[in-house]
């Protein structure tokens, strides 16, 4: 539980580093492990703001985008590199490179990070002031 909490805070944390404050809007999608669904990580999503969606058990398209994730993460690093003595710092080298260097076509040839910085500086722009 620790580590799921921790990532969370994390995510959080870096947010605020970038000037977001405000994360409504944001959902967090996970499968429905209970680590997932326990009340402390329940409690840490409602306090930051974030929206808990949680998949069907046994539904392996209602996560989607996640198991497309892990299929990138073991063709790109785990099969042609691996294996590796600290496959968790391999495993953060590789996350980074992901979001702040590796282009993606499907969001115009720009990097996840580009994405999220670009929606959060419009939304911004459109906040009511005073």
């Amino acid at each position: 539980m620790g580590l799921v909490l921790d990532t969370l805070e994390h995510a959080v944390w870096v947010r605020k580093q970038a000037g977001v404050i405000d994360l409504t809007g944001l959902v967090h999608h996970t499968d429905a492990g209970s680590q997932y669904t326990s009340f402390a990580f329940t409690q840490r999503l409602i306090d930051a703001g974030v929206d808990g969606s949680v998949g069907s058990v046994g539904d392996a398209y209602d996560n989607a985008l996640a198991e497309s994730q892990i299929g990138a993460y073991k063709t790109e690093l785990i099969r042609p590199e691996g294996p590796w003595r600290d496959v968790e710092l391999e495993t953060l080298n590789w996350v980074h490179w992901f979001n702040h260097e590796r282009t993606h076509g499907s969001i115009h040839d720009l990097t996840p990070v580009e994405i999220e910085t670009a929606y959060y500086a419009s939304r911004n722009r459109l906040q009511p002031t005073g």
